[in-house]
């Protein structure tokens, strides 16, 4: 058994059920969707908090970055503004006149970073993250071991866009669009690879999820390797994801939550229904382990009564993958008199397989709940089914009058 554990350890394995006592992280995560805003004083403040507050030591990896120097003294100057102490880490495959095998190896440096209280990961090229921190044969650098070792004690790691990428077990490497994602799937090695799993080997994490239209191409990347949850979070927004496994959101929008515990999967083009879908907003909590969602005290006494419902139209949109698209269709949805609402998405006619589009069609069910600020206009909405079918296009799509 102490054999067992102490591979589980070297291996950098967060979780473990047989022995939640000794290898759970008592440290936090702060989950960025990308384009973090210096003025989004919620998040960065977060970070410093969870790190243990003004004078905290927080280590930057711009290991992602294409000019990694410049990034790095960004995040160094952008943290201490808020009050940290924060410091540049010099592991990056495109750092010039620096050998970053040989700087991911080094005690001081590993010793430095064990011994912070942070971390930040900035955005960029996700792969250069693992590439920077990992051998070629798959083992961790002592860097890495240090990060391991400082989240395991207490600190907080937290990464933006790519930096949010990394915190699964997988992500994507070098994927395509999101269409095209849904037409042709996923490849190990290709479209999707290994991330360092921060956050457990059951959640599968994405970033620049609704500006982007991304909630639909982690379904194939879930599918593809079994996971039965996923986290997406849009820009300039964070998930924390706390010890007990308790996820709040802050920020200027929100995150998505895919589960996938009863959907089921049909022959040929991709072809899903059941999956349960929610929309978490800012201040809204949602827990890994119970898979409880709780709206923000703004929301709370404001839950949408079916009975009154302000949308009395059929419910549609052309472009499901369009900014946030997603989400205004199931907010209008959950305040409607209509038991479905239908989004589609198709190619350029000169795309891959142009005459395959796909339908998206969200019912609220039995267990679908919304509630809507008191203050503005903006809800959550919890447990909506949504079924996706491929359809056929038929060319021309439209004629001239």
């Amino acid at each position: 058994m102490r054999l067992f554990l102490a591979v589980l350890l070297l291996a950098g394995a967060p979780w473990c059920a047989a022995a939640d006592a000794v290898v759970q992280p008592k440290g936090s995560l702060v989950i960025i969707g990308g384009n973090l805003r210096p003025s989004n004083g919620p998040v960065w403040e977060r970070i410093i908090q969870l790190a243990g507050g003004k004078g905290a030591r927080i280590a930057v990896f711009a290991s992602a970055s294409g000019t990694p120097e410049r990034s790095g003294k960004s995040l160094v100057e952008r943290l201490n503004s808020y009050g940290a102490k924060a410091f540049f880490v010099p592991v990056a495959v495109k750092l010039s006149g620096s050998n970053y095998q040989a700087a991911a190896d080094d005690r001081g440096l590993a010793d430095a970073v064990r011994n912070a209280n942070g971390a930040f990961f900035a955005g960029g090229d996700q792969s250069r993250i693992t590439r920077a921190l990992r051998h070629e044969d798959g083992s961790n650098t002592r860097v890495l071991d240090a990060l391991w070792d400082m989240y395991r004690r207490g600190g907080v790691i937290a990464g933006s866009s790519a930096g949010a990428a990394i915190m699964s077990s997988t992500m994507f490497g070098r994927p395509r669009t999101v269409l095209a994602t849904l037409k042709l799937g996923v490849e190990e090695g290709e479209e999707i690879t290994d991330g360092l799993g921060f956050v457990g080997d059951d959640v599968f994490i994405d970033q620049h999820l609704l500006v982007r239209g991304r909630f639909a191409r982690m379904l194939p990347a879930m599918l593809k390797k079994g996971y039965k949850l996923g986290l997406g979070i849009d820009e300039d927004t964070a998930m924390v994801v706390l010890p007990n496994r308790d996820v709040e959101v802050i920020g200027y929008k929100g995150a998505l939550v895919l589960d996938l515990s009863n959907a089921i999967v049909h022959e040929g083009a991709f072809n899903v229904t059941n999956v349960r879908v929610s929309y978490l907003d800012n201040g809204d909590h949602f827990n890994i382990v119970t898979r409880e969602c709780t709206p923000s005290e703004d929301k709370a006494d404001n839950k949408l009564d079916p009975s009154r419902p302000y949308y009395r139209e059929p419910l549609f949109t052309a472009d499901i993958l369009g900014n946030s698209t997603v989400v205004d269709l199931m907010s209008k949805l959950i305040d409607s008199d209509q038991p479905d609402a239908i989004g589609i998405t198709l190619g350029s006619p000169n795309g891959v397989q142009p005459d395959l589009g796909f339908e998206f069609r969200f019912t609220r069910t039995d267990d679908s709940v919304g509630y809507q600020s008191s203050s503005m206009e903006s809800y959550s909405i919890y447990d909506v089914r949504l079924d996706i079918r491929p359809i056929l296009i038929r060319r021309p799509l439209y004629q001239y009058k």
